[in-house]
């Protein structure tokens, strides 16, 4: 997928034939996979390409004054989009200019102008334009008046309700990884840059990657068996996530982290990952974060989640690729 930010420097038919659909899209789940697989599905039907808009920061961050939780980063979500075949997709910067774009306008400006719209999957319930005026019965007229059909997407049900990405958030944050995998349609996964850390594991004899979230809806503190994947293959790994009260508070301070790392050992690799962005996979909770005697017992009870997750998960991820 090519990834294009903002429009000034699109050429002029630029996308052929292009299929359009807009949305934050945070956590992509089914019903967000469902109205961009049927854009997908649309412009290869028609020869053209998929082409997907979307925000660099969530809308509600600029309206209300406050960045409401979100599931994925901008850059998980590209990551995301990108897996269901998308040809194209182009990051607007939302701002309180973009904000006060009537629907109409916005349409003309973006959808018709810059990219050359065809055709345009909506939402169920999407909205558009300033003060959200814009709806799937305003779209059609305009699709009329500028010569593009709209399609829109069917809600999908999952665990009793319409799946949604506030309902999904919740699931991840309460540790319900079984009900917001289902609603997500895969594993509940983060996506992060490693940085450097105190390299403590390593000193134990367990390197970890330490991952920065940015505001990545996170499992709730513990312990978990997951999978990374690597250019060399798809990896093994236990992941902590909280904060390290074991060395935190040996030196008698009380000092804590000012909040909880994400620290991931993967298994049977050895390598440099500082710098690299990794997509870690959650299979199962393993145990709660706990506060050890000292590095000695840690090591032991680490050495245990390794044996764990090797009986568990081993048999059809070795760690290393095929």
């Amino acid at each position: 997928m090519k990834i294009h930010r903002g429009i000034d420097g699109l050429a002029p038919g630029q996308f052929r034939s292009p299929v359009l659909t807009l949305g934050v899209f945070d956590g992509v789940h089914r019903g967000h996979q469902q109205t961009l697989r049927a854009a997908v599905t649309w412009a290869r039907e028609r020869g053209g390409e998929a082409v997907v808009l979307t925000f660099d920061r969530h809308p509600l961050g600029v309206i209300r004054g406050s960045e409401p939780p979100t599931i994925c980063t901008l850059e998980h979500r590209l990551v995301l989009i990108g897996d269901l075949g998308v040809d194209h997709c182009v990051v607007l910067r939302f701002d309180a200019a973009l904000a006060a774009v009537e629907p109409e306008d916005f349409v003309e400006r973006v959808y018709v102008r810059a990219l050359g719209a065809r055709g345009v999957v909506m939402g169920f319930d999407s909205r558009f334009g300033h003060k959200g005026r814009g709806d799937a019965a305003l779209l059609e007229s305009l699709g009329r008046r500028d010569g593009f059909e709209v399609r829109v997407a069917r809600p999908i049900q999952a665990e009793g309700g319409v799946v949604s990405s506030t309902v999904v958030r919740r699931a991840i944050v309460q540790g319900d990884l079984a009900r917001a995998a289902s609603m997500l349609g895969r594993s509940v996964e983060l996506y992060g840059e490693v940085v450097t850390g105190d390299r403590r594991g390593r000193l134990l004899g367990f390197p970890t990657a330490n991952l920065d979230l940015g505001h990545e809806a996170r499992p709730p503190r513990g312990v978990y068996a997951a999978t990374v994947g690597l250019d060399q293959g798809e990896y093994g790994a236990v992941v902590n996530i909280g904060r390290r009260p074991t060395f935190e508070r040996q030196d008698g301070s009380g000092a804590m982290p000012p909040e909880d790392l994400v620290e991931v050992h993967v298994l049977d690799f050895d390598g440099d990952l500082y710098g690299r962005s990794l997509r870690v996979r959650f299979l199962e909770r393993l145990r709660d974060e706990r506060r050890f005697e000292g590095p000695e017992a840690l090591v032991a009870q680490i050495r245990l989640d390794v044996a764990t997750f090797r009986v568990r998960h081993g048999g059809r991820l070795a760690g290393k690729p095929d």
